[in-house]
């Protein structure tokens, strides 16, 4: 009797295992929703062969349901492809079914071709029906007159569904953008004509054509605020001027560092002939003791050179004072 109860509870067990393993890989559930909601579904061949091929049932039948009932016709098997090649099938059908209901003209192809290249599709046909404004960061530029000025822009852009695989983004709209701005400022010949009329910005840099080979159709470009930021060309001017007098400096002090050179070579020269003057001084009395020797000189040719020196010595010390009276009247 307890061997046939283990039996029983045995037999109990796997066919709760059966139960749960036929409602996995048949969906009853999901085939009657499907069929009452008008998405003709085969049990064998796609639901359980989409659980066989790693494919959840549920999101591809609840997208089709979806599909059938905003009136679009979709495959089921392009459904599975997409998934498998790691596309969001739920965005997919929800971009589809908000493009139809706008008249967008957005087919399944291009739908799943925008989800694959990384964009948001449901995000970018929302765009297509609700313009979105984007502002640019400040963008500093220079007038003619070297004055600078700040300026924001508001940037609406609608999504073009037909460049939005390739396109580039929001990024080059608004560096194109923003290198406008500075091109229309830079061109302006003072910075008051741009504070009278920003508008002159908005429809220059409107006018190039920024949009071009972006995912974006640019409808409006609004200068949201301009400053006036720092005098730039006299800032230029003082940094010159600084420059070029750092630059005299260093001449001069070349100048007066050869001066000094020049100086100190001419010191040098006196000195050496200050020398060659006391060499030769000291040779003197050499010289009358050989004239003496040799007779070319008497004594009483020297007592009278003595006289002469003592008598030119008395002269100049009677003439040092009238110098000094000379210079000095009140003395």
């Amino acid at each position: 009797m307890e061997a046939l109860t283990g039996l029983s509870l045995i037999i109990l067990i796997a066919g709760i295992i059966v139960l749960i393993m036929f409602f996995y890989f048949v969906p009853l559930g999901l085939y009657i929703t499907a069929f009452f909601s008008g998405v003709r579904m085969r049990i064998f061949r796609d639901l359980i062969g989409m659980r066989l091929r790693k494919v959840p049932p549920v999101v591809i039948v609840r997208s089709m349901i979806t599909a059938t009932k905003a009136g679009i016709k979709v495959d089921q098997s392009k459904l599975e492809a997409h998934y498998l090649a790691g596309g969001n099938v739920v965005k997919v059908i929800n971009a589809l079914v908000s493009a139809d209901k706008a008249n967008l003209g957005l087919s399944f192809e291009r739908a799943t071709a925008i989800d694959l290249a990384g964009r948001d599709v449901l995000e970018a046909v929302r765009m297509s029906v609700l313009p979105k404004v984007v502002e640019t960061p400040m963008v500093a530029a220079v007038a003619k007159d070297g004055i600078q000025l700040k300026a924001i822009a508001r940037i609406t852009v609608r999504a073009n569904i037909e460049r939005l695989v390739g396109g580039a983004g929001e990024a080059t709209i608004l560096a194109r953008v923003g290198e406008g701005i500075v091109s229309t400022i830079g061109s302006s010949g003072s910075h008051k004509e741009v504070l009278e009329n920003p508008d002159r910005i908005s429809k220059s840099v409107l006018s190039k054509g920024l949009d071009s080979g972006t995912a974006f159709e640019i409808l409006s470009i609004d200068i949201a605020d301009v400053d006036v930021g720092e005098n730039i060309g006299a800032k230029l001017q003082t940094d010159q001027a600084e420059a070029d007098l750092k630059i005299a400096r260093a001449k001069a002090e070349e100048r007066r560092a050869a001066a000094v050179a020049f100086e100190q070579e001419n010191i040098a020269e006196v000195a050496k002939m200050r020398a060659k003057v006391v060499e030769a001084e000291a040779q003197i009395p050499m010289a009358m003791a050989e004239a003496f020797r040799s007779g070319n000189l008497g004594i009483m040719d020297y007592y009278s050179m003595k006289n002469i020196q003592a008598d030119t010595d008395m002269r100049s010390s009677i003439a040092k004072p009238e110098e000094k009276r000379d210079k000095n009247p009140n003395g």
